[in-house]
């Protein structure tokens, strides 16, 4: 993400049905409506006793500035402490760099020494088998397990975002930290940006997050249970968080990434999509871009057609 930026950023054609059954590429569809239609966008463990926060610390302060080739993403989660009844921290952080670990280590003891990353952590693998590792699958899997149907959920779950355009101080970590143990077993993934994200204008494409954000903000819940009770319980812990993490984030408006669809932040739940209720989550996901895709939903589907709970309101601004 860092190197090339988002799977938008790099389209140069694409096909869509419209509302009449036409089948239209980028040149028959028009600028416009290429410029909406491209959403679609893209482990060492360290616990607090070992030093967590002053690395996770460190980690804000370069992961945005490090050489484009290297991606690192935070996972904190709640762990088992030490001692037994006790629950810590444990961050997890994942990377991919594009190239070989002599390289990469060098980087990391001059921009980033506190993880103290070693030559027995970094595996050496052929890009396509990155693409596993992300996916939390054992190294050495088959790549032809990408041939397979993806399986789908197997428990219920919650997603929320956020957007950090300021360096979270050490002090709030820690209470942070304290946060999350309450709403275990909620977790957060920190995705930096910087590189090609920056370079990139904010109206290029639909997604308007680029200069000037540190962070992506995912925070997630599953759960097993079944039933209301169980559901909102659970919802319930990643709502606490989330509003807890107001001072850290984005405001006016406090900001959200569209993919995860967080119907918290937002909605039209009748058959309609009244235009000042998508208002207030188009601006979260789309800034000032929000209107602009407004007018252009109103000349390719002025009848809203193609609409769900967050879609794009038509409209002539």
């Amino acid at each position: 993400m860092r190197k090339y930026g988002l799977t938008v950023d790099n389209i140069i054609d694409a096909k869509v049905v419209d509302v009449n059954g036409n089948i239209l590429d980028r040149e028959t569809m028009g600028e416009d409506l290429f410029w909406a239609i491209r959403v679609t966008v893209f482990k060492v463990d360290r616990t607090l006793e070992e030093g967590a926060t002053d690395i996770f610390y460190q980690w804000q302060q370069v992961s945005t500035e490090l050489d484009k080739d290297l991606f690192i993403r935070a996972m904190p989660q709640v762990a088992n402490g030490s001692q037994e009844g006790t629950k810590t921290i444990s961050i997890s952080f994942y990377a991919l760099f594009l190239g070989q670990s002599e390289a990469l280590l060098s980087m990391m003891n001059k921009s980033f020494p506190k993880l103290g990353l070693q030559q027995k952590d970094c595996i050496e693998m052929r890009w396509i088998e990155s693409t596993l590792f992300w996916n939390d699958l054992p190294i050495g899997t088959s790549i032809d397990v990408l041939l397979n149907r993806p399986q789908g959920a197997q428990s219920f779950y919650k997603n929320k975002s956020d957007y950090v355009n300021k360096i979270v101080p050490r002090e709030a970590l820690e209470r942070i930290w304290k946060m999350m143990i309450k709403a275990d077993p909620m977790w957060m993934q920190w995705n930096p940006y910087g590189g090609r994200m920056s370079e990139i204008p904010d109206t290029a494409t639909p997604f308007p997050h680029r200069a000037g954000y540190l962070f992506k903000l995912q925070y997630s819940i599953n759960w097993d249970e079944e039933g209301t009770e169980a559901t909102d319980r659970y919802i319930s812990l990643i709502r606490e968080m989330h509003d807890a993490m107001a001072p850290y984030v984005t405001s006016y408006p406090r900001e959200a990434f569209q993919n995860y669809r967080d119907l918290d932040i937002g909605s039209n739940p009748s058959n309609q999509t009244d235009f000042e209720r998508a208002k207030v989550y188009g601006l979260k996901y789309f800034k000032g871009n929000f209107l602009r895709l407004v007018k252009i939903k109103g000349k390719v589907d002025p009848d809203n057609f193609f609409k769900h709970e967050q879609s794009i309101p038509p409209r002539w601004i």
